[in-house]
């Protein structure tokens, strides 16, 4: 299936270089593109996107505030940062306004697309720099605030938190557990509920600082 991509970029050269970057891989397009974070919440209003992929950094409207209409409007649309800073702060927050993913702008072509198939998955791609930051920062604060886990979450739901703050996605948390990728969904909706979360990257966030993984 292909996936269809909206493209946030201010600078028109590099924007051309993500797409030509972006789809080198057949199973990629970009078919759409915005030159800041409005016009690209204007763009999902008219047309069907798969994931978004924003600059931090734009006029009008940043990406950190377009990825948070987005996600709350097309919760169903997953939304990868890409960004010049390898900055903690920047990435807590992309990760607090529902983003699947963090990638510095010089990561390799690669990276790029593994960051896109990851997301798409149901995966959490952080680059292992700004990871290497920011996963100590939520443990501090999970120690300075003494989190206890939601007492009502069973052992099934526990091991499947665990997976999701590991990064894994629903095909591995199924192998893993011996589960069906349905069941799994259905174990993470119920936690979604317990917890009042919006989605995985939420849950995610939660394991890390509950210290479950």
């Amino acid at each position: 299936m292909m996936i269809r991509i909206l493209l946030a970029e201010d600078q028109a050269m590099v924007r051309q270089g993500l797409k030509m970057m972006i789809e080198t891989d057949e199973g990629l397009r970009v078919t759409g593109e915005a030159v800041n974070g409005r016009e690209a919440v204007a763009l999902n209003e008219r047309h069907l996107f798969d994931l978004v992929i924003l600059d931090i950094q734009m006029p009008i409207m940043n990406g950190l505030e377009a990825a948070r209409i987005i996600r709350g409007r097309w919760p169903e649309r997953k939304v990868l940062m890409l960004t010049t800073f390898n900055d903690d702060e920047y990435a807590l927050e992309a990760l607090k306004s529902g983003a699947s993913g963090y990638l510095l702008k010089d990561a390799e072509p690669e990276a790029l697309i593994r960051s896109i198939r990851s997301c798409m998955s149901g995966g959490l791609s952080l680059q292992d720099d700004v990871a290497a930051k920011v996963i100590p920062r939520l443990l501090r604060r999970s120690e300075e605030e003494e989190l206890t886990i939601d007492p009502s979450i069973t052992p099934r739901e526990l091991d499947i938190l665990k997976l999701v703050g590991e990064g894994r996605s629903n095909r591995e948390i199924s192998e893993e557990l011996g589960l069906s990728v349905g069941t799994v969904k259905n174990h993470m909706s119920q936690l979604m509920d317990k917890l009042e979360l919006r989605d995985r990257t939420q849950l995610a966030i939660y394991a890390i600082r509950h210290n479950v993984v």
